[in-house]
């Protein structure tokens, strides 16, 4: 049996029936923008998340891009960010006008350098900074790092992407963030039906300057209080993502338990070893994450391909060493861990409502052949 890396039709059993329906009824009453979906969308995700104000958008990179500007970044500011992230949080960045300086990543979470962040401000001058949660955790310093970042008046955007559904401290990850993010990209473990994206906060202010900038900057329908651009979340994926939020605490029950399947089995195999979330995390499940020995996951990719195994490398490269990057960053701390890592890690498959009998096959042809 062939099994991919990640498979989005695992649908329950009234699913589609619903969703087609609802495309009717929106389609018969032409409500495709704004309406009582986008708010009740608006609304869980506050409530689960622990914050005041949800704001839907286009998309995450657009999410990340109102973030910034909300936050005050603008043309000539440096920005830290992780150098072991995806490409959308670096072009963030560079699309408000800011300067980019990436951080290395810890090799134990894969996530920030605490350490070198805290030497990097100083050494930049910075005033603002964003932190990726990675792999459907985050960093084993996130307190730290928030205070730091409070203490010094560092601005700090939290790009959670990867995190919905993730705990931290007991508290949704995203509660205790200043400005925090969320892509809804359809292989997210809350995914919509194309593009979409959110920004979280409780702060009124950045809440207010969101959503006006979300929409052209409108103070009022032909009154503009900043230039902003048109970053709507349209009715159609907002009516999904509702349908969606009904069955994803179950959704997000069927990959942690595939996630727990994994580190169990494969917590004794000598070529690579199985990322865990630091103490105080409840993942989502969104990545299995295998950081093999230096210079054995390209036999592994073999292998897997060759016994119908699907798999994933994010990310196969630092920030720091794309070739978009090199006219436009700021600076670089460390580096040598992201450009490691990058190299030598692999997701196996995971997703919703895997079956008991593919994750044995995986496990098994890991064990027998890569272990």
């Amino acid at each position: 049996m062939t099994i991919p890396f990640i498979d989005l039709k695992r649908f329950e059993p009234d699913f589609l029936d619903r969703w087609i329906e609802k495309i009717r009824e929106l389609s018969v009453n032409t409500r495709f923008m704004g309406g009582p979906e986008i708010e009740q969308l608006e609304k869980s995700l506050a409530q689960d998340c622990g914050v005041s104000h949800a704001i839907g958008c286009a998309n995450g990179t657009d999410a990340l891009q109102l973030a910034l500007r909300a936050a005050g970044v603008g043309p000539g500011d440096v920005v830290l960010l992780p150098d072991f992230t995806f490409w959308a949080t670096f072009e963030a960045i560079v699309n408000v006008g800011a300067r980019p300086v990436t951080v290395d990543v810890s090799p134990d979470d894969l996530q920030l350098d605490f350490d070198l962040f805290v030497r990097a401000v100083e050494e930049h001058k910075a005033r603002f900074a964003m932190v990726v949660h990675l792999y459907g955790w985050g960093s084993a310093r996130l307190a730290q790092l928030r205070q730091f970042c409070k203490e010094k008046k560092v601005t700090l955007v939290e790009d959670g992407a990867q995190a919905y559904g993730v705990s931290y401290q007991g508290r949704s990850i995203y509660q205790d963030a200043e400005i925090s993010t969320i892509s809804f990209y359809p292989a997210k473990v809350f995914g919509a039906a194309g593009d979409a994206g959110a920004v979280l906060t409780s702060n009124p202010e950045f809440a207010a300057r969101i959503r006006s900038m979300a929409n052209h900057g409108r103070s009022d329908h032909y009154s503009y209080q900043y230039v902003g651009w048109n970053s709507r979340i349209d009715t159609l994926q907002a009516a999904y993502l509702n349908l969606v939020h009904e069955h994803l605490d179950r959704r997000l029950e069927s990959r942690r338990n595939a996630a727990a399947f994994y580190r169990e089995k494969l917590s004794d195999c000598n070529s690579f070893r199985c990322a865990t979330p630091p103490d105080g995390y409840v993942e989502n499940g969104y990545l299995n994450v295998l950081v093999f020995e230096p210079g054995k996951r390209a036999d592994a990719e073999q292998t897997l391909k060759d016994n119908g195994i699907g798999f994933g490398i994010v990310y196969p490269g630092a920030m720091s060493d794309q070739e978009a990057s090199g006219p436009v960053i700021a600076g670089r701390a460390g580096g040598d861990v992201a450009r490691d890592m990058a190299s030598r890690v692999l997701s196996l498959p995971l997703f919703a409502y895997m079956t008991e009998d593919e994750l044995e096959q995986v496990v098994s042809v890991v064990q027998n052949k890569l272990g």
